[in-house]
Parts: structure tokens; C-alpha cells; sequence
């Protein structure tokens, strides 16, 4: 295995770790560090590394990233929304997921509709 497809895997773990120590100081801060994009330029770099930096490659990722915004943001929201009507963690991620997987069908099928 080389360093390039390790690397960004190194780079998430230590991310994860610094999110669980950082929550303990703020909340507010940790939240910030989970929803930057970091993830996003990792996985680029894995599709970019894989495919030796071919255009056509990185604008389908890139155009499924914009796709998949929709879906995620609409967790974000729902995951908050149902978290400050008291659901406990369980409920907050199964309805925060349906919310996810139908604006997901939505999007995939305007894609569809549209030719896209």
C-alpha cells in the first residue's frame, strides 16, 4: 500500500481524535472542526491519486458532490431539529437518515428528470 492512499485515512483518524478531545472545551468549536471541509479534499485527493489527475474523474466526484450537499445538509438540520425536541441519539439518527435517504431520491431523481 502506498503513503497516497494511507495518508488521507492517517489524516481522518487523527481528525476524529481531535473532534472527541476538543468537544470537552467546546462544543461549539468541535462542531465547527466536524462540518469543515476536510473529508471532502481528502476523498478529492484519494479519486485524484487513483486516477493519476484525469479531469473527467474529478468532475463526476465533484458533481456528486454538489448532489450530495442537499441530503447532508437536510441531516444537519434534522439531526438539530429533533435533538432540541428531546429525541435521544437513537431516534435523532434513524429520522435524520430517512430525512437524508429521501432528499437523496428527491435530488437523484430531479438528476434523472432533468438528464443531468
Amino acid at each position: 500500500m502506498k503513503w497516497q492512499e494511507v495518508s488521507p485515512v492517517i489524516v481522518s483518524i487523527i481528525i476524529i481524535i481531535t473532534v472527541a478531545i476538543l468537544q470537552r472545551q467546546s462544543k461549539v468549536f468541535a462542531a465547527i472542526l466536524a462540518t469543515m471541509p476536510i473529508i471532502t479534499p481528502l476523498s478529492l485527493w484519494i479519486i485524484y491519486d487513483a486516477t493519476h489527475g484525469e479531469r473527467q474523474p474529478v468532475v463526476q466526484f465533484t458533481q456528486g458532490l454538489v448532489m450530495g450537499i442537499i441530503p447532508t445538509c437536510c441531516w444537519i438540520i434534522t439531526a438539530w431539529l429533533t435533538s432540541r425536541a428531546g429525541l435521544k441519539l437513537a431516534p435523532t439518527l434513524a429520522v435524520s437518515y430517512s430525512v437524508w435517504a429521501l432528499v437523496l431520491m428527491i435530488v437523484l431523481g430531479v438528476k434523472r428528470w432533468t438528464g443531468g
